[in-house]
């Protein structure tokens, strides 16, 4: 147990005592456990401080463990609703005994009988019955329904038909109405209080809070210290309530929330994904010193969104990001709907950018404990990729391949290298398709294979890539794989590995074999290619929007009056660049040789107008 817990025992100390969800992992990063924690840093850490031989599957799973991961929640009951989706959603093999649903406490409301009640429940099917949780602590939840029932004449039993009551208020004549011999009979009076109590749970009334602290101050003015410690005990028991309560949003926008954490040189980000007001999961993203640009969150999302589809309607960011119109254009088309970038400054968003930022400073802690950089990490990912791949070495030098276009107009493609399972940004390489006319992925492949292969072994001044890859990865099924086969045989390269990865289904593919490999979603091996693949793809389609924006800003020069081919290059030279020009202001555009104040004002009108 004690090497256990050595080798742990960095990224234990790192944990933070808040509530939240923690993930245990084997080797191949498969989940094993799900579990949620009031206090993620002792629940984790009492894993590894005994040997569980009176629970043989916990010790066995302690045997399987090689990493974990954590996810902070706001409160513990958000950790358990985040809890029973994560469960649902990987199926650990260690989490067999799941309860559903029913099995955490709820509190009920008749809303639609004529005069409602109150009661506790862990059934979820009545109809016309409005709930509120789920709560983690039935005792306390009680607890707080005798408060409710102190402070409001609600009805709590079931009156059965027949039963020959007349009003439903008699048991608390005695001992639960304020005002005794005011009992409500009148079903319209009654509903009013209904609805004060359901003001009170959805936290838009906060009047009975008030009037405890008042009775609690007042009491212990008066030195009656029973009686403010009983509202003290009233007041937790609303306040537990009230906190059971708390959505991660009280509005149903599926929404991302992007957290950021830099030091040395570094920044590593975390997505925090949240459905219909509740999060159900989160992503991290690592960007080393040499990958770092100068718009980290742009690259952040090109990356994270370049290769998914179903997106949400809102992305909450913790800074603007450059070219935010044109990151939202590509984000909308994509979705098929408005996708908006959003940066809170105050409120409840705010809070959700916070608390993706805390997830984000606590994941870089682990990241950086595991040493996820060095050599042996390295190594190993490299043993994994030549096990699972069944490559004849490990692959040092990996090539992946991409191409991307917009109904056959503006084809490119793209070239990302990984060395020693590191991206190496100064090799990347973006092609322009040249000798292939519409949309032919297939034959695009083959030309930018050739461009690249043809430099293999050239012993030449300059030739960067005279390098021999170890793998070459092409985006795409058995197509491209065959485009990949068919460069390499015309370049004379013979003998480097090639495979192919799909999207939908993540399958591998490889040459002379009928049906594709598919490894664990949860593969250390499949992650790396994934990575890669997802690399590519960001790499080529910024390359392609960023034309296809040169071209639609070029084109729309053409369409003013006045503005001929050398004015329109004067402006282009004067200002530096398409984009910069539609940037200038009036007065700037009236400074560039030729331009009038007038025709100044037209190309301004028309640029901001109809493109940015």
């Amino acid at each position: 147990m004690s090497e256990r817990r050595g080798r742990f025992r960095e990224e234990l100390s790192n944990l933070p005592l808040a509530p939240g969800c923690y993930l245990f992992k084997d080797k191949t990063g498969r989940i094993l456990y799900v579990g949620k924690a009031r206090q993620l840093k002792k629940r984790v850490s009492s894993y590894f401080q005994k040997v569980h031989l009176d629970r043989p599957k916990i010790e066995l799973m302690m045997d399987k463990i090689d990493s974990f991961d954590i996810i902070v929640t706001k409160t513990e009951v958000d950790a358990l609703i985040l809890e029973k989706t994560l469960i649902k959603k990987h199926d650990p093999s260690f989490n067999t005994d799941l309860r559903d649903d029913k099995s955490f406490p709820y509190l009920a409301i008749t809303a639609e009988e004529q005069y409602p009640r109150i009661f506790v429940t862990r059934e979820l099917h009545r109809k016309g019955t409005v709930y509120f949780g789920p709560f983690t602590n039935v005792a306390a939840l009680r607890a707080t329904v005798d408060v409710l029932r102190s402070a409001y004449p609600i009805r709590t039993y079931n009156r059965k038909r027949g039963s020959g009551r007349a009003l439903p208020f008699n048991e608390y004549h005695a001992r639960w109405v304020l005002n005794p011999g005011e009992a409500v009979s009148d079903p319209a009076e009654y509903r009013k209080i209904i609805q004060k109590v359901i003001d009170l749970l959805e936290g838009r009334d906060t009047g009975l809070l008030r009037e405890l602290r008042a009775r609690m101050s007042a009491a212990s003015g008066r030195q009656e210290y029973e009686v403010a410690a009983r509202m003290r005990d009233k007041i937790e028991a609303v306040e537990y309530l009230l906190e059971g309560q708390k959505r991660i949003t009280r509005d149903k926008v599926d929404r991302d929330v992007i957290g950021l954490a830099e030091a040395d040189g570094s920044v590593y980000a975390r997505v925090l994904f949240i459905r219909n007001g509740k999060m159900i999961g989160s992503r991290g993203y690592a960007l080393e010193s040499d990958q770092i640009e100068k718009d980290v969150l742009g690259e952040l999302i090109e990356r994270a969104y370049s290769d998914i589809d179903r997106l949400p309607a809102e992305i909450l960011l913790p800074g603007r990001v450059d070219n935010n119109e044109v990151i939202e254009e590509w984000l909308s088309a994509k979705k098929g709907r408005k996708v908006s970038l959003v940066v809170p400054v105050r409120g409840a968003k705010k809070e959700l950018v916070d608390l993706a930022r805390d997830n984000a400073e606590y994941a870089f802690q682990l990241y950086r404990a595991r040493g996820r950089g060095g050599e042996e990490r390295a190594t190993w990912l490299l043993g994994e990729l030549k096990k699972d791949l069944g490559l004849a070495a490990l692959p040092h030098r990996i090539e992946c391949f991409d191409i991307s276009n917009l109904q056959g107009t503006e084809t490119v493609a793209s070239m990302v290298v990984f060395e020693n399972g590191k991206p190496r940004k100064s090799e990347y390489r973006r092609f322009r398709i040249k000798r292939v006319t519409g949309q032919d992925d297939f034959s695009s492949m083959v030309e930018v294979l050739k461009r690249r292969l043809s430099h293999v072994g050239r012993d030449e001044p300059g030739n960067k890539f005279a390098v021999r890859p170890d793998l070459v990865v092409v985006d795409g099924g058995k197509p491209q794989l065959s485009a990949a086969i068919q460069a390499a045989a015309e370049s004379g390269l013979k003998g480097v590995s090639i495979i192919a990865l799909a999207k939908r289904e993540e399958e591998v593919f490889f040459p002379g074999m009928a049906d594709p490999l598919r490894l664990p979603r949860e593969a250390a091996s499949l992650n790396v290619i994934r990575h890669l693949r997802d690399e590519a793809h960001r790499f080529a389609v910024t390359y392609h929007r960023g034309l296809r924006g040169k071209t639609m800003l070029a084109s729309a020069f053409d369409g003013i009056p006045g503005i001929g081919p050398a004015k329109k290059k004067a402006l282009i030279e004067h200002f530096g660049s398409p984009s910069a020009v539609a940037s200038a202001s009036v007065g700037e555009l009236a400074a560039a040789p030729g331009i009038s104040a007038e025709l100044a004002e037209r190309v301004h009108n028309a640029l901001r107008g109809g493109l940015v």
